[in-house]
């Protein structure tokens, strides 16, 4: 212990010597937030963003804009999203003075049951393969969303992306770290059409940073999906590819359960935090879990606790146990289940809860009721709407199920159903999986404030409540907040079946061993931990100027740009 101790204590001493020195602002923040009156997008790659800003000046709207830039980024990074995947979105509308959901998330092969998979010996369903993938749902999303909202043609959201898919662009960084790392794991596991999709078009080598990338499948699949719309893809050609694929690799998914998927509109759920209404998805993801957790802290007075300090991160990991625990009982598709949603977002239920917060850490149960890798993005228009969007293949790049000569990796979301009976989220065909990925929004008094999201797997209702205390507690600012040191608590009971557990706290450096030591003192195990933090966008509306905020943090490579 007094090794780890020491190790920790030299880890953040180095970070705080090698701090950048800011004029303003606080001391962690990167750089001052973007600023614009127009428009504004914000998404995880420089070039995805400059695409979503064209489209913005073009006279297209958020919704177009946010189209185009996803397009780009299932080209631009592969390793986190792509049209084999799924995708969420909350949309302020300012025609209606509104929001809407979308859940464009697909369901298991009709053809695949409980009792196959039982079968085969499985306690879990693989991470990789041709039995986690469940229909991707990106696709009809973007139609959902362009036949709502949209205005520019999707043929011309779509060619920017062909023309770079086409004829290259550079690698950022992190993305060329991630592909170095990804790519050799599933042609070590001998996965088909790897070689053929990401390195034979690009002389045979794994790229590296500054190396132009071309992905003329790619190009070839979002041409059909432009000239034939989501037909083009859910049926036809693009399908049977697909379903004969998987078929041939020992899967379940077939024409008919891509030509039956269809997106659904939902109603978002809110809770209101110190007069702020704070936005998600209702399952079958995680968003309420984020809400959960604002009701039950809202009970403490942080004006009184200081930022990042021990007393702030035991009250936070403790809610968020408690949310969690919910989640692994609760949350699934209400196609399949009855969530209790307005139970466990009611006062009455958060200060249930809350009592049973001790001074130390504890491990809990569920309540009871009676009766990576992601990318995220976030654009705003001349117009006034706005919206906040998600989407991911779940584990980094995906299955490792690559369709031949169509440029992308189907979904692994299927790994995370459960194969124990009984339970909300156990696996049954036609079933949409529980789902991590998830959108955010604040409105204050009924009008747009924040559309925000943070990448991470079970780390976005963590980093979502993280971000609403940060703006609305601590007084950050939008950069602030995404810049801020965060920490994840890991462990406890999962909707895939494991668990409980009390688990451990891991931080970010810019956490002072002070709070540390004050957390071992209330006998958390406190850990570090690489990559598990996420990524963060946000755009914030000043109604009384009339100018929009951009913020995007530096963990990963995107940018926030407006004009």
């Amino acid at each position: 212990m007094k090794l780890y101790s020491t190790t920790l204590f030299f880890m953040t001493g180095m970070a705080l010597v090698l701090g950048q020195d800011r004029i303003s602002g606080a001391d962690f923040a990167t750089r001052s937030e973007v600023l614009a009156q127009k428009g504004m997008v914000a998404t995880s790659h420089p070039l995805a963003t400059q695409i979503g800003l064209d489209i913005l000046k073009s006279g297209g709207t958020a919704i177009d804009a946010a189209i185009a830039a996803n397009a780009a980024l299932g080209l631009m990074e592969p390793t986190g999203s792509g049209i084999g995947g799924d995708l969420f979105a909350i949309v302020w509308d300012a025609n209606s003075k509104k929001l809407h959901g979308l859940n464009a998330s697909g369901r298991s092969p009709k053809s695949l049951t409980l009792s196959e998979l039982k079968k085969k010996g499985l306690e879990k369903i693989p991470s990789f393969g041709p039995l986690p993938v469940s229909v991707p749902g990106a696709v009809d999303g973007w139609f959902e969303l362009h036949s709502k909202f949209g205005k520019l043609p999707m043929a011309d959201l779509l060619a920017p992306s062909i023309r770079y898919a086409e004829e290259g662009f550079p690698l950022t960084q992190l993305i060329a770290w991630y592909m170095n790392r990804t790519i050799p794991f599933f042609q070590g596991r001998e996965f088909p059409n790897i070689k053929e999709t990401y390195l034979d078009q690009n002389g045979g080598q794994l790229p590296g940073e500054g190396s132009l990338y071309k992905n003329p499948f790619l190009a070839q699949t979002y041409r059909k999906i432009a000239e034939g719309g989501r037909d083009a893809f859910y049926g036809g050609e693009i399908a049977g590819t697909i379903a004969a694929f998987i078929q041939s690799q020992g899967g379940y998914l077939t024409t008919a359960d891509l030509k039956a998927h269809a997106s659904e509109w939902v109603t978002p759920l809110s809770v209101n935090y110190r007069g702020y209404d704070v936005w998600e998805l209702p399952p079958n993801g995680q968003g309420i879990a984020a809400l959960q957790m604002l009701q039950i802290l809202e009970g403490y007075d942080f004006s009184a606790i200081e930022f990042g300090s021990a007393e702030h991160l035991h009250l936070f990991t403790e809610a968020k146990k408690l949310a969690f625990e919910d989640r692994a009982k609760y949350y699934a598709d209400p196609d399949f289940v009855q969530i209790p949603a307005e139970t466990l977002l009611s006062d009455a239920y958060a200060e249930k809860r809350r009592a049973q917060i001790g001074a130390n850490a504890g491990v809990y149960p569920a309540g009871e009721i009676s009766a990576g890798e992601t990318i995220y993005m976030t654009v705003a228009d001349q117009y006034g709407n706005m919206i906040s969007l998600i989407q991911s293949n779940y584990r980094g790049m995906g299955s490792g199920m690559v369709p031949p000569g169509l440029g992308f990796m189907l979904q692994d979301r299927g790994e995370l159903f459960s194969l124990q009976e009984g339970q909300a989220n156990t696996y049954a065909p036609g079933k949409r999986p529980f789902h991590t990925i998830i959108p955010a929004f604040i409105t204050k008094d009924g009008v747009p404030w924040v559309s925000f999201g943070v990448m991470g797997g079970d780390f976005q209702p963590q980093g979502h409540t993280q971000i609403v205390m940060n703006l609305i507690d601590f007084g950050m600012n939008l950069q602030e907040a995404g810049d801020a040191p965060r920490w994840d608590h890991t462990g406890g009971s999962s909707p895939t079946g494991e668990g409980p557990g009390a688990g451990a706290v891991r931080i970010e450096s810019g956490i002072s061993y002070q709070t540390v030591r004050g957390l071992m003192d209330r006998r958390h195990q406190v850990q570090y931990a690489r990559g598990v933090y996420g990524g963060y966008q946000a755009i914030l509306w000043d109604a009384a100027e009339g100018v929009y905020h951009g913020a995007s943090e530096s963990r990963k490579d995107g940018q926030a740009a407006g004009y």
